[in-house]
């Protein structure tokens, strides 16, 4: 069921779905999640109808992704997953960022086109891509070509324990991005494919030709950039203390996304409304996007299926 009034248009989002087994301490437990995942249970939540296009097993950790997205109303369309679900186990630095290794289904993820994908991507008003192996060049020739005409939106969201190659990364990341409506990118984003820069990165995605770039600094907030210029938010003050920063961009990108086809034209507005949602998702655990009015329903979704 979705948290705020339904937006028009529909999302098809490509990408990764995974579990989550977290371990802290002595404690272990499992979360659905994914980038991706979380774009398209986050845009759904927000009301837009949305159809995920990601590898997931047929298997237990596969029925338990596909039961969630059931339960949060998200249309999949699986890719054939030949090792299985995809699965990252997720430790904390001593500074308590999360650090992810990742199992062989996901470090091998493809996507394949079906007849059913496609038809939903022609139908899409907008395809949003995110944590794509963007460094296998055979994946993003399929890509590029299954999306021909779409309206794209980017967030690259490499991954170091399933990234192989980063300059054919970088290349086939760019090759996409160069034709997008938004591209996201962040810190991370900046550190792990370029020299660090993101406002040297932001420029440079300018220059290929990206219409608008979202650039996310943490707590330094946001900023997007397009031919309208540049519009900046802090992140969000809310009540409660800040639990887990995991889904926050994840968050973000699906409030910019749901703002696109509802045909917001406002970036200032879209950007502070993308900042609120980012900022409550980060009071509870896990990917699930929370907006503030949703904080009540604090305890609904959290731990999946």
């Amino acid at each position: 069921m979705s948290t705020d009034s339904a937006a028009e248009g529909r999302v098809v989002v490509i990408g990764d779905a995974l579990i989550d087994e977290i371990r802290d301490g002595g404690n272990v437990r499992e979360l659905v999640g994914g980038a991706a995942l979380n774009v398209a249970v986050g845009l759904r939540r927000l009301g837009v109808p949305t159809t995920l296009i990601a590898m997931v097993g047929d298997d237990e950790p596969g029925a338990h992704i596909r039961e969630y997205l059931a339960d949060h109303d998200v249309r999949l369309i699986a890719s054939t997953a030949p090792h299985g679900s995809s699965r990252a186990i997720v430790t904390r630095s001593a500074e308590g960022e999360p650090q992810y290794v990742f199992n062989e289904a996901a470090q091998q993820r493809s996507i394949r086109y079906s007849d059913e994908a496609r038809e939903a991507i022609s139908q899409a008003d907008l395809v949003v891509v995110s944590c794509f192996p963007f460094d296998v060049p055979a994946e993003t020739d399929a890509f590029v070509e299954a999306v021909t005409g779409a309206r794209l939106a980017v967030d690259p969201n490499p991954r170091a324990g399933m990234l192989s190659d980063r300059d054919e990364f970088v290349r086939g990341f760019e090759r996409v991005a160069a034709d997008a409506a938004i591209v996201k990118v962040g810190a991370d984003d900046a550190a792990l494919l370029y020299d660090g820069d993101l406002d040297a990165l932001r420029a440079r995605l300018r220059g290929l030709g990206t219409r608008a770039v979202l650039a996310t600094a943490g707590s330094q907030g946001a900023v997007i950039e397009s031919d309208a210029g540049v519009v900046s938010a802090p992140i969000s003050t809310l009540p409660g203390r800040v639990v887990d920063t995991v889904g926050a961009g994840d968050a973000t990108l699906a409030a910019v996304a749901a703002g696109l086809v509802a045909g917001e034209s406002d970036w200032a507005a879209l950007l502070r409304r993308a900042m609120d949602v980012a900022a409550a998702t980060c009071r509870m655990e896990g990917g699930l996007l929370r907006t503030p009015e949703s904080l009540g329903d604090a305890d609904r979704g959290v731990y999946g299926s």
